[in-house]
């Protein structure tokens, strides 16, 4: 789950821009572009229409990082749980 203290949010991979970047559509309704961090570049392959926890940049709101991917399994549970909106 997403941590509001660490300004973390629910986001959906819109389009695949090359070089670990992701145009991000957010839950507050602001597309950024995400960024995949190190850490997860080589772990995680993420697709269009994956669900992800990003952070905002606190000095561009218009990037993110993204710091993990759901898989399908982990959806179904969140939405049957009534934790996702969509």
């Amino acid at each position: 789950m997403p941590k509001k203290r660490n300004r973390e949010i629910f986001g959906r991979a819109d389009l695949m821009l090359g070089a670990n970047h992701i145009r991000v559509r957010c839950e507050d309704g602001v597309t950024r572009t995400g960024r995949i961090k190190g850490k997860i570049k080589k772990r995680l392959w993420i697709r269009e229409g994956d669900l992800l926890i990003v952070v905002p940049w606190s000095f561009q709101d218009e990037k993110c990082d993204i710091v993990y991917r759901y898989i399908r399994p982990q959806v179904d549970w969140l939405k049957k749980h009534n934790y996702l909106s969509q």
